[in-house]
């Protein structure tokens, strides 16, 4: 879990950099409410997954499998939900949503396949 909050805040000071220092199109005024969303996300699955295993460990993968599905779902309903409340800079949000949703799965996966390394 100290990982993800360390990505967490990798990310949150690349974003306040671009935002601080450049006039960006494709950054949206709402960034700290995605990479919150995702922070919450991630720490939920990820607690999900660890207190599914304590009991099984061959249980991973039908666990990560309804962890991953259950934050596809999430995002969807996450976009769906500040879509229909029509923001500003629909394009812009749509984009950043995306980037981070691509970074936290790359780290998920990353995080994943660097614990089975070790284990086995």
């Amino acid at each position: 879990m100290l990982r993800t909050f360390l990505f967490t805040i990798i990310l949150a000071i690349v974003f306040f950099i671009a935002e601080r220092y450049s006039v960006s199109p494709w950054l949206h005024p709402d960034w700290k409410i995605i990479l919150g969303f995702f922070l919450s996300v991630s720490i939920l699955t990820q607690r999900l997954v660890e207190t599914g295993l304590q009991d099984n460990r061959e249980r991973l993968i039908p666990l990560y499998l309804a962890a991953t599905v259950a934050r596809l779902i999430l995002g969807l309903a996450f976009v769906g939900f500040f879509l229909f409340r029509h923001i500003e800079q629909r394009r812009a949000f749509v984009l950043d949503f995306l980037v981070l949703y691509i970074c936290y799965t790359g780290f998920e996966i990353w995080t994943l396949t660097r614990n089975l390394r070790r284990d086995s």
